[in-house]
């Protein structure tokens, strides 16, 4: 099973709001998914952002794969610097 981190778009038409879920990559964009570590809106003034470190750590360390969406956003919060290679 692949896993992968990525967003799950949520809110109404034309204002979008994204969960970080771990999910398994098979599934639809906003389908069954296995743990929300996070979220993510861009439409207020500055750009939101909260993700739970740990779980995104632990997550990322026990194989799954973050979107390059979601690699942007650990950049932003820092917690590329805390995942171990």
């Amino acid at each position: 099973m692949a896993v992968k981190i990525r967003l799950r778009r949520m809110g109404a038409k034309k204002a979008p709001f994204y969960r970080v879920v771990v999910a398994d990559s098979r599934c639809p964009r906003d389908g069954r998914f296995i743990d929300e570590i996070g979220y993510y809106n861009p439409t207020t003034e500055p750009i939101t952002v909260k993700i739970d470190e740990e779980k995104a750590v632990k997550w990322v360390n026990n194989g799954a794969q973050p979107s390059d969406t979601v690699k942007k956003l650990f950049n932003v919060t820092g917690i590329n610097e805390k995942i171990t290679k």
